[in-house]
């Protein structure tokens, strides 16, 4: 990440109005579902509420809130970077910044939830960070009316991120089967929507399939897909 970004824990009112701009700018939906009231709730209750700084100026926010106790968890639930900051390695500067601070709070372990048909998210998620997969959540918000998601259903995968012990990319021959998923889902809802939607609904019964039968998400591969173990 570039030297002149600086991520910052919030806690002014001020803040949180400049980090709800933020989630609605990216979202492109009133507050983008996070108002300064609630941001300022989570962060007077101690848990994870920060931005990133391009200077003064915030260029990316993010919240978390502790698990349920005797969890030694939190989850990690909105992220938002905006589009002339993007492909800055914000991102992943963030996820860093979440596990120290998740360790100096007794917190191993930090979940979240992502579209499963996003590649690059998956391809971070399992690739880079080593999550699990822990469940295949079908609609799991419901209807969405921000500019991202509306329209579609908002299946997602919850994932766990054990930072004491990051799962590896599964070897080649521990894989029993694969799914596949869209390049750019995004593009195809725009040039095809009736395919991104045939995409969703095949995604979803080939995990439901596998799951039944005992198999478990290994990880991801960029130009494969899921990966399914026995274990």
């Amino acid at each position: 990440m570039a030297d002149a970004l600086d991520i910052r824990e919030l806690h002014t009112i001020d803040e949180m109005v400049a980090a709800s701009g933020v989630f609605e700018a990216v979202w492109g939906s009133p507050d983008g579902g996070m108002p300064p009231n609630l941001l300022r709730a989570l962060e007077h209750s101690g848990n994870y509420v920060v931005g990133v700084y391009d200077g003064e100026r915030m260029v990316a926010a993010s919240a978390a809130f502790f698990g349920p106790p005797g969890s030694r968890s939190m989850h990690s639930h909105v992220t938002g970077v905006l589009a002339d900051a993007q492909a800055r390695g914000i991102g992943r500067a963030l996820k860093a910044h979440q596990r120290e601070w998740a360790f100096a709070h007794d917190v191993g372990t930090i979940t979240w939830t992502f579209d499963p048909l996003i590649a690059r998210n998956a391809h971070f998620n399992l690739e880079v960070l080593g999550g699990r997969v822990t469940d295949y959540l079908v609609d799991h918000y419901g209807d969405m009316g921000d500019a991202i998601n509306s329209g579609d259903e908002s299946d997602r995968l919850h994932v766990a991120w054990h930072l004491a012990s990051p799962v590896p990319t599964p070897n080649a021959a521990d894989v029993v089967a694969v799914v596949p998923i869209p390049a750019d889902v995004e593009r195809l809802r725009v040039d095809d929507p009736d395919a991104a939607a045939r995409a969703r609904r095949e995604v979803r019964d080939a995990f439901h399939s596998h799951l039944a039968v005992g198999l478990v998400v290994g990880g991801f591969r960029t130009g494969e897909g899921y990966l399914f173990t026995r274990s």
